[in-house]
C-alpha cells in the first residue's frame, strides 16, 4: 500500500548520483524530459508521446520552461514555491545539484532530482514515479531547510507542467451534494483558470481534484491529444492553468495554500501529495483505461480482489429500528441473495441517543434501548443466516449534544471567540492532535476487538471545516488544513497495519472525498447520496474517467420513480448493493433482483477488471452506453441506458462496440430478462463477428426513458 508522507533524507541520493544531460521520465508511450542549463537552472524540454529514437531527445530545443519555478528572482509568472528566509529575503533560487534514477519495482522507475539554493540552506527534491505499463506518472515535491528558525512556505505545488499547443480545452468536474462529478469543458484563454477547494474536510463537495486537458482541439473518446490528471490528496487543493503571452500553458497542481501557509521547522522534511497524470494521443478513453489499470494495482485497496454485494438498512429504516426490525431485514437480505448486511447510522449513544442527526456523534457505544444485546448479537444473527455484518461510522465528527463534546471541548475545531457554527448539527474533531488521532483509531480498534466478526465498515464524513481553529496547534494555525489530512492518514495507516484486509467504504456526505490519497486505505467509495438511476448515470460517468468500477459503490434504492430493471442495470455497472425494503417488493420484483444478483456474480469480474469503453455519452445522446472488455477480449459486458424520452418512440440507436477481436465470433446474451418476458435487444441469442459488432453495432431495442439493456458478450 502506498503511504503518502514518507520521510526522505533529501541530501543523500538513494540510488547513486548521475550528472545531468537529458533527464527522461518515461512510460511505455509518453516522455517527460528535463535538462540542466549552464547557469544551473533546471528546464522542462518536453512532455508528450515518447520518441522512438532515444538520440532524438538531444535535438529538443531549449525552452524558458523552468521545471519548478520560484518566487522573487527573475521568474515572471505564478511560482510553484515561495518562502522568505530567516533574514527576511523573500527570494528563492533552486539550482540543479544531482539526480538519481532506478527501477525500484518491476515496471516502476523512480527519478529524484535534487535542487538547492546556492545562498541558503534550502533544498527541494522533485520526485517522479513512472509506471511504464500503465502509462501513469506520479509526481510530488519534498522540501527541507537548515536555517536557524522556522520558515513559512507560502506556495508549495506538487508539480509544475509546461505545455505548448495552438489551443487548450479543459474538462473539469464540479457539482454539489447529490449532483457530484458533473462534467464541463471550456476553452482556456489568456490568464489563469483556477480549480480549487477550501472546505478542509469533505473537500471535493463542489469541485473534483481531477481534470482532462485537450491540446489543439477537443479530444474525443478515441481521438485527440489529451492529458488527464488527479491529485492524491483528501483536503484543500488547487490547480492553476496559466496561459502566458506566448500561448504557453503552465499547470501548477497541489495543496491549496490559501489560509494554509505552512510553518516548517528546521531539518524537517515536508512532502507534498502526488499528482498522477497520463498522456494519450488516442483520446480520453485511453486516459481512463490507464488510470483504471494503475488504480487496481496501486491506487485502491484490494483492487484486484473481490467485493461484497450487500443490503443497507438506511432507506428502509433511517433512525427508527430495533433488534427485531434488523433481524427481519437479515432474513430479507438472505432471501434477496446478497452477501452482507450493512447497519447504517443510528445504532449508538445512550445519554444523548442517536435518534436523529442532531445528537450522539462521538459516543460510540451501542444504544441499549435499540440494541440491548449489543453488536455481537447482530453479528451472530447475521452469520447464522449465512450473512456477513457491516457497520456505519463517522469517527471524525462530533455532535454538540454528546458526552464527547462535554468531556473534551478542546478536541474540537472551532474559534475560541466566535459562536459555534454547525453544519448537519455537528462539528469536526481536531485530527492535528495526536490524542484525537488515537481516539479515532480506538473507535475502530475497540469495536473490532470486541466484535471481531464485523466484516465491513462504512466510513462517513458529513461536513466541511468552518470557523477553522485548532486548540492544539496554538501559534501555527495556518498548518491546520494540511496537518488535519496528515493526521487522518496517520490513523488510516495505523488501522491498515492492524486490519489489512477489512473492507471499508469511503463516504463523505456522498462523493465529497474521492481521491487517490485516501483510496489506498479503502476498498470502494460512495459516489453520491443521490441514487436516482438517471442522475447516477451522469455521476458514475464522471467518476469513470479516473476511477475503476470495482471501487464505485452503486445501490438499488427507491430514490425517484425509476422502474426496477433500470435501477438494477445502472447499479450493476459498479459494485452492486441494495438499500430498500425487500418485503415491499412484489414477487416478480424480488425474483428480478435475485436474478440480477446471480447474473451479476457471473459477469462481475469482467466489469471490475475489464477495460472500460464509453460508447455513447449521456451528455449528447438520449441513449448512454458503455462496456467493459476482458483483457483477453473473450468477454464483455455492455450497458445501455435510455435516459430521456424520445420524440419518436420508435427510434432506436445502433451502438458500435469497441475493443473486441475482429476475427472472433461472439454470442450476445441479454441479462435482466425476467421469465416470461421478451428480450428487448433483437441481437439476443445471436452470434456476430467482433468486426461486425464494432462496425455495424447493435440496436438496443429501447424505446422510452428508463428502458435499459445489459448484454453479456462472449467469444465462442
Amino acid at each position: 500500500m502506498k503511504k503518502l508522507f514518507i520521510p526522505l533524507m533529501i541530501c543523500l541520493p538513494l540510488f547513486g548520483m548521475a550528472q545531468a544531460s537529458n533527464i527522461i521520465v518515461k512510460t511505455a508511450h509518453s516522455s517527460l524530459v528535463f535538462k540542466k542549463e549552464n547557469n544551473g537552472t533546471l528546464k522542462q524540454l518536453y512532455f508528450g508521446e515518447a520518441l522512438q529514437n532515444s538520440n532524438d531527445y538531444n535535438a529538443l530545443p531549449n525552452r524558458r520552461d523552468v521545471a519548478y519555478p520560484t518566487f522573487g528572482t527573475s521568474y515572471l509568472f505564478t511560482p510553484a514555491i515561495r518562502t522568505a528566509h530567516n533574514d527576511g529575503n523573500p527570494s528563492l533560487d533552486l539550482q540543479y545539484i544531482s539526480h538519481t534514477q532506478q527501477e525500484t519495482t518491476t515496471g516502476i522507475e523512480e527519478t529524484i532530482i535534487h535542487l538547492k539554493d546556492p545562498q541558503y540552506p534550502f533544498e527541494v527534491d522533485l520526485h517522479f514515479k513512472a509506471y511504464k505499463n500503465e502509462d501513469i506518472i506520479e509526481q510530488w515535491m519534498s522540501v527541507v531547510h537548515h536555517e536557524k528558525k522556522p520558515i513559512t512556505l507560502n506556495n508549495y505545488a506538487s508539480a509544475a507542467l509546461s505545455l505548448r499547443a495552438p489551443q487548450y480545452y479543459l474538462q473539469h468536474f464540479h457539482g454539489d451534494w447529490a449532483t457530484e462529478m458533473q462534467a464541463e469543458e471550456i476553452r482556456l484563454t489568456a490568464g489563469i483558470k483556477t480549480l480549487d477547494s477550501r472546505l478542509g474536510t469533505r473537500a471535493q463537495m463542489y469541485q473534483s481534484p481531477s481534470f482532462l486537458l485537450s491540446l489543439a482541439t477537443p479530444a474525443g473518446e478515441d481521438n485527440g491529444e489529451v492529458i488527464g490528471g488527479t491529485l492524491s490528496w483528501s483536503g484543500n487543493f488547487k490547480f492553476d492553468f496559466e496561459i502566458d503571452e506566448q500561448n504557453q500553458l503552465r499547470i501548477l497542481a497541489g495543496m491549496n495554500e490559501q489560509g494554509a501557509e505552512y510553518t516548517l521547522a528546521p531539518n524537517t522534511v515536508f512532502n507534498t501529495p502526488a499528482l498522477l497524470y497520463s498522456y494519450s494521443n488516442t483520446g480520453k478513453g485511453t486516459i481512463s483505461r490507464n488510470f483504471h489499470r494503475w488504480a487496481r494495482k496501486y491506487g485502491v485497496m484490494n483492487g484486484l480482489g473481490d467485493r461484497f454485494t450487500l443490503l443497507n438498512n438506511w432507506e428502509a429504516t433511517y433512525f427508527n429500528f430495533d433488534e427485531k426490525k434488523l433481524t427481519s431485514l437479515f432474513d430479507d437480505a438472505k432471501e434477496l441473495g446478497v452477501q452482507l448486511f450493512l447497519l447504517d447510522d443510528g445504532w449508538f449513544a445512550n445519554k444523548y441517543p442517536r435518534n436523529s442527526d442532531k445528537t450522539g456523534l462521538g459516543d460510540w457505544e451501542e444504544n441499549k434501548e435499540k440494541l440491548p444485546n449489543g453488536l455481537g448479537y447482530l453479528v451472530k444473527e447475521a452469520n447464522n443466516r449465512g450473512l456477513q455484518f457491516g457497520i456505519w461510522l463517522e469517527p471524525e465528527m462530533v455532535s454538540p449534544k454528546s458526552e464527547l463534546y462535554e468531556k473534551h471541548p478542546n478536541w474540537i475545531i472551532k474559534l475560541p471567540n466566535r459562536p459555534e457554527h454547525y453544519y448537519r448539527s455537528q462539528l469536526v474533531l481536531d485530527l492535528t492532535n495526536p490524542a484525537v488521532q488515537n481516539f479515532v483509531y480506538k473507535i475502530v480498534d475497540d469495536m473490532m476487538t470486541k466484535n471481531p466478526g464485523i466484516a465491513y465498515i462504512k466510513w462517513d464524513c458529513n461536513r466541511m471545516i468552518t470557523n477553522a481553529y485548532s486548540p492544539y496547534l496554538k501559534n501555527t494555525q495556518s498548518n491546520l488544513y494540511v496537518d488535519y489530512v496528515k493526521g487522518l492518514y496517520k490513523v488510516l495507516v495505523q488501522l491498515r497495519d492492524k486490519y489489512p484486509k477489512l473492507p471499508i467504504m469511503l463516504c463523505s456526505g456522498g462523493g465529497g472525498r474521492v481521491d487517490y490519497g485516501a483510496l489506498p486505505y479503502f476498498t470502494e467509495f460512495w459516489p453520491s447520496d443521490n441514487t436516482g438511476a438517471t442522475e447516477r448515470v451522469f455521476i458514475q460517468w464522471g467518476y469513470s474517467y479516473f476511477f475503476p468500477s470495482i471501487a464505485m459503490s452503486a445501490h438499488v434504492t427507491d430514490w425517484g420513480t425509476y422502474n426496477l430493471k433500470y435501477r438494477l442495470a445502472v447499479s450493476m455497472s459498479g459494485r452492486l448493493g441494495f438499500d430498500l425494503v425487500p418485503k415491499k417488493l412484489s414477487a416478480e420484483e424480488l425474483a428480478l433482483c435475485q436474478q440480477a444478483i446471480k447474473e451479476y456474480n457471473q459477469v462481475k469480474h469482467t466489469i471490475w477488471q475489464g477495460d472500460l469503453y464509453r460508447l455513447q455519452s449521456p451528455y449528447t445522446n438520449n441513449l448512454a452506453a458503455l462496456m467493459y472488455n476482458s483483457e483477453d477480449k473473450n468477454k464483455a459486458v455492455v450497458f445501455m441506458y435510455h435516459t430521456q424520452q424520445l420524440f419518436d418512440p420508435g427510434t432506436t440507436y445502433p451502438v458500435k462496440l469497441k475493443g473486441l477481436d475482429p476475427s472472433k465470433q461472439y454470442r450476445v446474451t441479454e441479462l435482466l430478462v425476467a421469465p416470461g418476458k421478451k428480450a428487448m435487444c433483437k441481437a439476443n441469442g445471436k452470434t456476430f463477428s467482433g468486426d461486425y459488432l464494432m462496425k455495424a453495432g447493435i440496436e438496443s431495442g429501447t424505446k422510452r426513458a428508463q428502458d435499459a439493456v445489459v448484454l453479456s458478450i462472449e467469444a465462442l
